[in-house]
């Protein structure tokens, strides 16, 4: 499947797999590479010295093109801005934040930049600062989310930018891929389906629980302290909830949710982890390798695009 984003990228199908932290690592970035998508390593917070060792042993895994995902607020930022310049990553996707003081170096360097933008308006400034695709994320994402949804969002992205746009949000399968396309999307990025492929290292609590979740089963958190966030609906995420509507402050919220990523990707704990996905989890009901995730996604896209 040819589109303006398997040419800008260099990928045989036209899917990048979502930078989730905790989540995103080698193993999962190659597989997804090797299946002919785009892998992607989730930079984080996290030591640089540990994503230079991620970075590498990526590309001994796959000789195909990959990228790594920057959190722009976070504090390593800048290190981990010159760090895929020195590695030789060919692309960077970046949230959170602005990456337009690291555009000039990252061109200079030959890496393609794609922004996750949630809104018209950060698309079009993106596009000025130089993006070379834009991945418009609609409200149904896992992790980190804005308030648009995707069938809302990619089109009047699509309208307002020349550059590529990639949809995001709620996409798990052909239809939504086919769907996305009719939006005007040229590419796609996919973060919950990929939990469940069998290269993803998280821990198997993870796994299940969203491999179990319904259509109700995802909730948003955090809306109060501006970094609203999508996960699975726990019984820490509901306490979450209402920590929220019954006054709690948003420095306290921060300090109850402090490492609760990793107590979920690596850890497996229920009572205290945050199991980030997205609203479309309940679609996602069995683990399968990568290459066979991509490979069935894009076989029953093209069915319906071809009719």
């Amino acid at each position: 499947m040819k589109t303006k984003i398997t040419e800008l990228l260099g990928i045989k199908y036209p899917i990048i797999q979502g930078g989730m932290a905790w989540v995103a690592e080698s193993t999962l970035a190659a597989a997804v590479s090797n299946a002919g998508g785009l892998g992607l390593i989730a930079g984080g917070s996290a030591p640089i010295e540990y994503l230079r060792e991620q970075i590498r042993s990526c590309k001994s895994l796959t000789d195909k093109p990959f990228g790594v995902n920057i959190m722009l607020m976070s504090p390593n930022a800048e290190e981990l801005a010159q760090l895929v310049i020195d590695e030789g990553v060919p692309v960077v996707t970046t949230g959170a934040g602005n990456p337009g003081k690291y555009i000039e170096a990252w061109k200079a360097a030959g890496i393609k930049i794609i922004p996750v933008i949630p809104s018209v308006a950060l698309a079009k400034r993106m596009e000025r600062a130089g993006a070379d695709a834009i991945i418009a994320e609609g409200t149904e994402s896992g992790g980190h989310i804005g308030e648009i949804t995707t069938m809302c969002l990619v089109p009047q992205v699509a309208d307002a930018v020349s550059v590529p746009v990639i949809a995001a949000g709620g996409i798990a399968d052909g239809r939504g891929i086919a769907a996305s396309f009719m939006l005007g999307a040229e590419g796609v990025q996919v973060g919950t389906r990929f939990l469940a492929a069998e290269e993803c290292q998280i821990h198997e609590n993870y796994k299940n629980l969203v491999i179990d979740a319904k259509d109700t089963d995802s909730i948003v958190t955090g809306r109060f302290t501006g970094h609203p966030c999508r996960g699975v609906k726990t019984k820490f995420a509901k306490s979450l909830l209402s920590f929220e509507r019954e006054g709690g402050t948003p420095e306290e919220f921060e300090k109850i949710t402090l490492g609760s990523l990793k107590k979920a990707a690596i850890d497996g704990n229920v009572d205290e982890g945050s199991f980030l996905c997205g609203a479309i989890a309940g679609l996602v009901n069995k683990i399968q390798p990568a290459k066979e995730i991509v490979e069935e996604m894009f076989g029953e896209a093209e069915k319906l695009l071809n009719k």
